[in-house]
């Protein structure tokens, strides 16, 4: 991306939960969350907002029986994350479910001055005692599929998921992070995971955005 943008914070380098192999030994997933729990209308109670105004962006919904986050951001962009680690080598898979519903005005993650997303989901990994490195998955209205832009002077690598400007419509996703980790930030090794983080923003335009997010969990091959 060409706005540098800095992801969560050092909280997430604190792991608040475990999945390893033999948490499911007979299961292909293993839920993350699919905000079952906490009160509807309300902040989910295992995340964290990067800021505290943060959390009146995104609340508990539910439809037809689903529970969702949904993210409303007015001029604003605000990430919210969960602190979880678990096995790359067992579960590199990251899967979600996902629903734009309103993009920003004139939206464009490759510029500067519209760089915001009605729906993103991040990777974030351990770097250092105070930074991280995420790779962010994106909807965007324009950008095409398979883009590949970076953030955060290269802490966080960018790939375009999907690229349509139809909104409403939950979208099923399934990424191999320790794959992406590899191909955009190199070497031989991946940091264990520390987390997941989705942002919905619209500070850059000045508009507004809303999004769904839904039954995250981590998948074997």
């Amino acid at each position: 991306m060409v706005a540098p943008r800095s992801l969560i914070g050092p909280w997430l380098l604190v792991f608040s939960m475990s999945v390893g192999a033999g948490a499911a030994a007979a299961a292909e997933c293993v839920a993350l969350d699919d905000f079952s729990q906490g009160p509807l209308g309300e902040f989910p109670p295992e995340w964290k907002p990067r800021k505290e105004s943060g959390r009146l962006v995104y609340s508990i919904r539910e439809e037809g029986g689903r529970r969702f986050l949904r993210g409303i951001a007015r001029r604003i962009g605000i990430q919210a994350g969960r602190e979880v680690s678990w096995s790359l080598e067992a579960y590199p898979i990251l899967a979600w479910s996902w629903r734009p519903v309103e993009f920003p005005k004139d939206s464009d993650e490759r510029k500067a001055g519209a760089n915001d997303s009605a729906v993103s989901v991040y990777a974030v990994f351990a770097n250092s005692a105070v930074s991280v490195k995420s790779v962010k998955y994106v909807w965007s209205r324009v950008v095409p599929a398979g883009t590949h832009l970076t953030s955060s002077a290269g802490n966080t690598q960018v790939r375009v998921l999907r690229s349509s400007a139809q909104v409403g419509r939950w979208a099923d996703e399934q990424v191999n992070i320790r794959e992406d980790y590899l191909k955009y930030f190199g070497g031989s090794e991946v940091p264990k995971p520390g987390g997941i983080a989705v942002l919905t923003d619209s500070d850059d335009t000045k508009s507004s955005a809303q999004g769904d997010y839904a039954d995250f969990r981590v998948c074997k091959p």
